[in-house]
């Protein structure tokens, strides 16, 4: 609890966004899924491209929503690790072989890591910041709009309810997201085109 005079400025619960349900173990989608764990249209990706673009920007509706939305994609982030989690859990080692997460468990056991479906490591390269507000929020509309293209393939290879239900909640934000850039580089354009110069 803040002192008087002391803000407090996040405030964590111990649940998920949205819960996480999975009808049974699968390997082989944990494999996939990962992808939005730590492949180039992931959630780590968005999360650290919009907590850099937030310095060019001098809009304060523009900070806000970078900040918001850059908060959002770590708990997306929680909900993808819980996903894979339990779609591995109780794997046995030949299972995470069979496949082909072998390496994954050698290096990594049953915890999730920032790789991609294919077991390519994380990189800085997928956050895309060039310091112009307008450029910025396009590839950002660009990234939402990617990853929710991966939601619904991934969506599309799986029979589990349980975790389309998931998936299906995870791509909806992404659409949201998109939107919401849509609107302040509507923003940004309008004020660019009321400033007079004499």
């Amino acid at each position: 609890m803040p002192k008087q005079g002391e803000i407090e400025l996040w405030i964590y619960e111990k649940r998920l966004e949205y819960p996480v349900r999975v009808s049974q173990k699968d390997v082989g989608m944990a494999k996939y899924l990962i992808t939005q764990y730590g492949g180039p249209d992931g959630e780590l990706a968005a999360s650290l491209r919009y907590m850099n673009q937030r310095y060019g920007m001098k809009n304060r509706k523009a900070i806000a929503l970078l900040t918001d939305i850059a908060t959002e994609e770590l708990a997306h982030l929680e909900i993808i690790a819980t996903m894979v989690h339990k779609l591995v859990k109780g794997a046995t080692p030949e299972e995470m072989r069979a496949h082909g997460l072998g390496g994954h468990y050698a290096d990594h056991g049953h915890d999730p890591f920032y790789v991609d479906g294919n077991g390519v490591p994380f990189s800085v390269m997928y956050i895309a910041s060039k310091g112009d507000p307008i450029a910025n929020l396009y590839e950002d509309i660009a990234a939402e709009e990617k990853a929710r293209s991966v939601y619904q393939k991934l969506i599309d290879m799986t029979d589990d309810k349980d975790l389309q239900d998931g998936l299906i909640f995870l791509r909806e934000r992404e659409v949201v997201h998109s939107e919401r850039f849509r609107e302040v580089v509507q923003i940004l354009r309008e004020e660019a085109s009321a400033k007079k110069f004499f």
